[in-house]
């Protein structure tokens, strides 16, 4: 089995506003199990950068440990990237982050690094509104280590051994909400035409954007009687929306069936378009998505779809007031400003 992708491309590829084909987005051929829905997440990533036309050495990934964190090796081959350990990720994105807020950070992980050894670094990125993308491939087990339950795995979810789950499941997105999260969704592996859009406008989001993917494990959790499987979710999805994402000076032309629409504008002018199939729902309303997953969750049914925006959202450069220069390219000039300066910063102490 071989890693390496072939060479040879059809030589009328569609081309995006770069000049770019897809296949500069593209990595390594994957290594995960046939069918594994985090692939189907990796193509997404891919079609999504392609379609912004996004300069792949201006993306930074980054990821933990576990079958989500090998995927950024599928992905944009030429971009910054850096696999961290166990839980970990969140602070290698942070300290990126502070000293080059040039790039776009793009964090992938799992239910195992986010909900269990990682949920304290996860708590506080939220917290501190990092202006990255986190995208968790939530599978329900640890596909890693033969299949054992995750935190996110429902209570009573059944796994391919038999036993049955005894604890109640960690919900991501609506951890996110309580925490203050600017940017929520969730979404499902095997529904690109929805996850793509998402992508898309977690991006252009200026602070942190999580996209909590349900992404069948085909190995230890596709069985009847898991929540995480193909079937199940397919069987209980329930959509706020249908998504559009209208990129920035792009004529509108997309159109939907009569019914409630709304249209969120981004702060770069890029569009979020709304057909909504939840009438009660307000995407931007802190208590009306936290209502809507909680309808959803004891009904037995899975929200996707845009959960939360918070339009007017202010990043972690914001809030700590660093200047417009990213800290990793700040000369001896603007470092050291000379004496007068120090001793009136002196004075100030005394």
């Amino acid at each position: 089995m071989t890693y390496i992708r072939p060479k040879f491309r059809h030589p009328d590829l569609k081309t995006n506003d770069l000049g770019y084909t897809k296949t500069v987005y593209e990595g390594s051929l994957s290594t995960l199990c046939a069918g594994c829905g985090h692939d189907s997440i990796s193509a997404a990533i891919v079609q999504s950068c392609f379609e912004l036309a996004i300069q792949p050495h201006r993306l930074a990934k980054l990821s933990g440990i576990g079958c989500s964190s090998k995927t950024p090796a599928y992905f944009l081959s030429q971009s910054h990237g850096f696999n961290s350990v166990h839980g970990r990720m969140p602070s290698v994105a942070t300290g990126s982050n502070l000293a080059n807020k040039e790039l776009i950070y793009f964090g992938v992980s799992g239910d195992g690094d986010t909900a269990s050894i990682g949920m304290g670094q996860f708590v506080h990125v939220i917290r501190r509104n990092l202006n990255m993308v986190y995208i968790v491939m939530n599978n329900g087990c640890y596909g890693l280590t033969k299949g054992q339950d995750s935190a996110t795995a429902d209570e009573g979810s059944k796994s391919k051994s038999g036993s049955v789950n005894m604890f109640n499941a960690i919900d991501l997105p609506s951890l996110a909400l309580e925490l203050g999260a600017g940017f929520v969704a969730q979404s499902f592996s095997g529904d690109k035409a929805q996850l793509i859009p998402l992508i898309k406008a977690a991006i252009k989001h200026p602070g942190f954007a999580i996209i909590n993917v349900i992404s069948p494990c085909v190995t230890f959790n596709n069985n009847p009687g898991s929540t995480k499987s193909y079937d199940y979710v397919r069987e209980h999805i329930e959509l706020t929306s249908t998504v559009d994402f209208v990129p920035f000076q792009e004529e509108i032309t997309t159109s939907y069936e009569a019914g409630a629409e709304q249209d969120i504008t981004l702060h770069d002018g890029s569009h979020l378009q709304l057909h909504k199939l939840e009438s009660e729902w307000n995407p931007e309303d802190r208590m009306s998505a936290i209502t809507a997953l909680q309808k959803t969750k004891i009904n037995g049914e899975i929200l996707t779809g845009l959960i939360f925006i918070e339009p007017e959202s202010k990043d972690l450069h914001h809030v700590l007031n660093t200047v417009d220069i990213p800290l990793n390219q700040l000369t001896a000039k603007e470092l050291c400003p000379g004496s007068v300066a120090l001793e009136e910063l002196n004075a100030e102490l005394r």
